[in-house]
């Protein structure tokens, strides 16, 4: 049919960029009442509460918001949260194929250290760029809408514009390192976590090579990257929220949490974080079983029959046994596990 089959040539880098920004805003339209619902948990026991008013999970969270500041409090900071998608994925996802191809010398299949190392380096170039409006997001969204209560900034442009003012050129850039951090493990964790799961599944053989088996493997993989990275992610929100002077660096906002608060402190909002990445990764490998891998010079070589079937089985019983392995074949040859459109996708995948 016209218009359904894909271009063979690849869309220019232009293309790539714009439409990673616009696909990530859309997304964000989403997923923003949650991400505002873990900054809140994040930064909570940080300082006394307002007016008695404290968060107790996702829902909880957010019925509170919605109760005490109304709905609206949801979306505070979504101005420079889409900002931050324009200026984030575009470079994060579209420029990874041209890093990827950078590191490879253009040669086809490349490897999953390189994919790691392709999405970790577009990754901290996107965090570099987009900082300052990522910064001005977290603020806005721990900032409550209450009467009585000071708010430390009326709109994006004044927020920029008076976190400059009063914090320099280093404040629109507070927290870059640990964000990078983050941003490192989330890739890494989730390649490699996808690939474990995927392929454990399918040893046991608790579920055949298909869609429903790469959803169960990324919501796995979501849910142990959000583990590992948590502490690194309550540890950027607060240093990036905090006012000049609370604390000397990440590094010191860390040890202060650790000192006060405790270690369960770096997992606060661990489970809205696990339900953010967990949307997201199975929504860029929703299309797995779609991407067919080349397998050129492979020859389909068969299993010996077992000797039982010789000596006892009848004709159609050993027919039946060479389908059900040829098929097995054609299978694992359109659809092997760690298929580079898979990595590819989960190299790709953007972090909340």
């Amino acid at each position: 049919m016209v218009g359904l089959k894909p271009s063979d040539v690849p869309p220019p880098l232009g293309v790539k960029m714009a439409s990673a920004g616009a696909a990530a805003c859309v997304a964000d339209l989403f997923t923003f009442p949650l991400d505002t619902a873990k900054v809140r948990l994040q930064i909570q026991g940080e300082m006394k509460g307002v007016e008695g008013i404290r968060y107790r999970g996702v829902f909880g969270t957010i019925s509170t918001m919605i109760r005490t500041e109304g709905p609206r409090s949801l979306y505070n900071g979504l101005v420079a949260g889409l900002q931050r998608q324009v200026c984030f994925a575009s470079i994060r996802i579209g420029l990874y194929d041209t890093v990827k191809d950078f590191y490879t010398g253009g040669k086809d299949k490349p490897g999953v250290l390189v994919r790691i190392l392709a999405g970790c380096t577009t990754g901290a170039m996107a965090v570099s760029f987009a900082q300052p409006t990522d910064v001005v997001k977290v603020r806005f969204q721990a900032q409550m809408n209450l009467d009585g209560v000071a708010r430390r900034y009326t709109g994006t442009m004044q927020a920029y514009k008076h976190i400059f003012q009063n914090e320099g050129i280093r404040g629109l850039w507070k927290g870059t390192l640990p964000n990078i951090t983050r941003n490192a493990l989330v890739n890494c964790t989730e390649l490699v976590t996808y690939d474990l799961i995927k392929e454990a599944i399918l040893r046991h053989n608790l579920m055949s090579d298909n869609l429903p088996c790469h959803f169960v493997s990324a919501f796995g993989a979501g849910f142990v990257t959000t583990v590992i990275a948590s502490p690194v992610d309550v540890v950027k929100t607060r240093y990036m929220n905090s006012p000049p002077g609370q604390y000397k660096s990440a590094i010191n906002c860390a040890w202060t949490m650790m000192t006060k608060e405790g270690p369960t402190a770096f997992y606060k909002g661990l489970v809205v974080g696990a339900y953010s990445l967990q949307l997201t990764c199975p929504c860029c490998l929703s299309d797995e079983p779609l991407q067919p891998v080349s397998q050129e010079g492979r020859e389909d070589i068969l299993p010996d029959i077992p000797q039982h079937l010789l000596q006892h089985g009848q004709r159609k019983d050993i027919d039946q046994w060479e389908f059900k392995q040829k098929n097995l074949t054609q299978t694992s040859r359109q659809f092997p596990l760690s298929s580079p459109s898979v990595m590819d996708r989960l190299s790709c995948v953007w972090g909340n």
